[in-house]
């Protein structure tokens, strides 16, 4: 069974995203913010040294980083990201994440308009 998304997409409505379940042992542990037509909001949290393989996705996407440190590969490319820095990455741009330090990432997917 799918679990439901912490905020409801038909009213307004607060999460606490810092206050919520605390970091993870080991492993990646994710959970739907917010889940409505064209867009998805997910909060992840990862272990130091856990690592998303590289991968693409057609939505564009914000990686905001909440609380940890990680090792953000774009085509290639290295960057590393802290607490309170925000990344944007369009559509279809290949992508992997490697968590430096306990990790918590919230990522914010806008799904292209239908043609």
């Amino acid at each position: 069974m799918k679990a439901a998304a912490l905020l409801p997409s038909d009213t307004a409505d607060v999460c606490p995203l810092l206050a919520a379940p605390g970091g993870v042992a080991h492993g990646i542990v994710s959970q739907a913010v917010l889940t409505a037509p064209g867009l998805r909001v997910t909060l992840f949290r990862f272990a130091t040294g856990q690592e998303l393989s590289e991968h693409t996705t057609s939505a564009r996407a914000l990686v905001q980083v909440l609380a940890g440190s990680c090792d953000f590969n774009l085509n290639g490319e290295t960057r590393h990201l802290t607490a309170g820095d925000l990344l944007h990455m369009p559509p279809k741009l290949s992508h992997a994440v490697r968590a430096t330090a306990d990790l918590t990432l919230l990522i914010t997917q806008a799904a292209p308009p239908k043609a």
